[in-house]
């Protein structure tokens, strides 16, 4: 139960910058009013506890409805040290419904304000002072105990792998030294020492932070680096995204959130932040020199290992009062990591197929996200009625939008609900022959994730035409009347209750003659015996056995389409 206490000190106070747009600590009490908070009000051990219970909700057969954030007010480390900042673990994307709390817009209309946000980014606004630096330490002040990153709540995500506490949630801020475009970009950070930031940009997805990197190295100058962690959910859904170089992530957070971001000048170096951010981590990249970094269980699911990678010299950390840490669930997906991304990229790629490329007959994208990382696996839904030629645009329009999502691409009919693995091998199956409804494009980019021994890891996109080829017989279920009549029967009996799995009846997919509808209407009547005698005046010697009615001379033919093995 939740209680008021541990959340009093997140209420609204007065003074600030005006922002019409919620912080963290607004999220989190809206949070606790919709039922989707956890708070965890007793010590709790950061570096063994904390991911492993949260954990559980994503490997437990939890459905995701019922997934929530969890607020842990009293971490403490291996050591049994304390902390005076909480830690909000799968606070942002723990399922749908609490995305559609951060977004703060019912969850069909999300799709639409992303694409709404990527082509009308709003400036931020600039303001004198800022929550984000109630708290000011720097200089030789970070070196004493707890001052510096030794100070903040930094949870280990899979213990009994990584090597140390890792920022999950760091969104890392630089600019470019020659247009002087912002870019936040998140990604992992290993806390390696009170003033030492070990960071990983995965250079698989060409983050902007690199080029930036690549730029000041040229220069023979460290990046200048804020790294935000926790901030107004607005900027932290961004922050995850992949967006054009152009784009600073601030400004499409202003145009998400419907409203300015507030920001203000950094301490140390010459970069805006979110003026609502409840840690800033401000320093220099060095671009001289790499060190080990790693090992550290990744969102692709496997342990990424020790690799030589980048780090930042701490020279200033800012705070707000009351300061609550958002670190991500990662790892083995379903997580948070892989829901914050799909909510945003199913709608990016529908949109570029339906808009950009203007292919027709598209319904849906779904990208696949049990185990596989919301990328490698993605089925795009047409109607029933769509020309071959545009489901094959369509495949390899998916294919092209992003250097390295879709290994697995597969067009499916309505009929096949995406979500479900088991319709989606049905489809596989059954409506493909795979001479000619496979098609393989290499030279893909591996992406992020274990790379194959061959090739240099490179990958490669395999296109899939799982729609129907003409017309089929009906699935064999019983029809949604009886289906229906017999689930009433079930709640009555008291058998607990049902999840129906599409497909649950059967249905028409084109070829149900009148004749056979007829004698189908005879059987649950009990008048199968009349369908019996009309079969016995139909013998004949000289045919096979299982010779399909259709093909004896004189019967009426099967429209074009699979070949049928039952009687018509």
């Amino acid at each position: 139960m939740i209680r008021a206490d541990p959340l009093a000190r997140y209420a609204p106070t007065r003074g600030g910058p005006p922002r019409r747009y919620p912080d963290l600590h607004d999220h989190i009490l809206r949070l606790a009013r919709e039922g989707l908070l956890v708070v965890v009000d007793e010590p709790v051990n950061k570096d063994t506890e904390m991911h492993p219970l949260v954990r559980w909700q994503f490997r437990g057969g939890i459905a995701e409805k019922n997934r929530k954030a969890f607020l842990f007010t009293q971490p403490v480390d291996g050591k049994g040290r304390r902390y005076d900042a909480a830690v909000l673990v799968a606070g942002l994307a723990a399922s749908r419904e609490v995305y559609r709390v951060g977004m703060g817009m019912p969850l069909e209309k999300i799709g639409a304000a992303w694409i709404r946000a990527l082509a009308n980014p709003v400036k931020p606004r600039l303001v004198k002072s800022a929550p984000c630096q109630d708290i000011v330490i720097r200089g030789k002040a970070l070196d004493r105990p707890g001052n510096g990153l030794d100070g903040i709540p930094v949870p280990i995500s899979t213990p009994g792998w990584d090597n140390g506490p890792y920022l999950t949630a760091g969104h890392y801020i630089t600019k470019d030294p020659e247009t002087g475009i912002q870019n936040v970009g998140n990604y992992r950070g290993q806390i390696k020492a009170p003033r030492r930031l070990g960071m990983n940009p995965s250079l698989e997805i060409r983050p902007g932070i690199y080029i930036h990197w690549q730029q000041y190295k040229a220069m023979g100058k460290p990046l200048p680096c804020a790294v935000v962690v926790g901030a107004p959910p607005a900027v932290s859904y961004c922050s995850v995204q992949k967006m054009s170089e152009q784009l600073d992530e601030l400004w499409v957070a202003g145009a998400l959130a419907r409203s300015p971001i507030n920001v203000v000048k950094a301490k140390t170096v010459d970069l805006l932040v979110p003026a609502e951010a409840e840690f800033v981590i401000e320093g220099f990249i060095n671009t001289e020199e790499l060190e080990p970094e790693a090992p550290f269980g990744e969102s692709h699911g496997y342990v990424n290992l020790k690799e030589y990678n980048a780090f930042m010299d701490v020279t200033a950390i800012t705070r707000r009062r009351h300061p609550v840490l958002t670190s991500f669930i990662s790892q083995v997906t379903p997580s948070e990591s892989s829901t914050i991304r799909r909510v945003a990229m199913e709608p990016v790629f529908l949109n570029y197929l339906q808009n950009t490329l203007g292919v027709r007959g598209v319904m849906r994208v779904s990208m696949h996200e049990p185990l596989t990382s919301v990328i490698a696996l993605i089925a795009i839904q047409f109607r029933r009625d769509t020309p071959k030629t545009e489901i094959w645009r369509a495949l390899l329009g998916a294919a092209s939008l992003h250097r390295y999502a879709g290994k697995w691409i597969v067009a499916i009919n309505e009929d096949i609900d995406p979500e479900n693995s088991d319709a989606l091998f049905w489809a596989m199956c059954y409506r493909t022959q795979p001479q000619y409804d496979v098609q393989v494009l290499d030279r893909k980019d591996p992406g992020h994730g274990p790379k194959g021994p061959r090739d240099g890891g490179e990958s490669a996109a395999v296109l899939i035409d799982a729609t129907l080829k003409g017309i089929y017989a009906p699935v064999a279920l019983p029809k949604r009347e009886y289906m229906e009549n017999a689930r009433r029967m079930w709640e009555r009996l008291g058998l607990g209750p049902l999840k129906p799995e599409p497909p649950w009846f059967g249905s028409d997919l084109g070829y149900w003659p009148e004749e056979l509808e007829r004698e189908a209407a005879l059987a649950v009547k009990g008048d199968y015996f009349k369908t019996g005698a009309k079969a016995a005046k139909r013998r004949r010697r000289d045919v096979e056995m299982n010779t399909p009615i259709s093909k004896i001379s004189g019967t009426a033919r099967l429209p074009r389409g699979p070949r049928f093995e039952q009687d018509d």
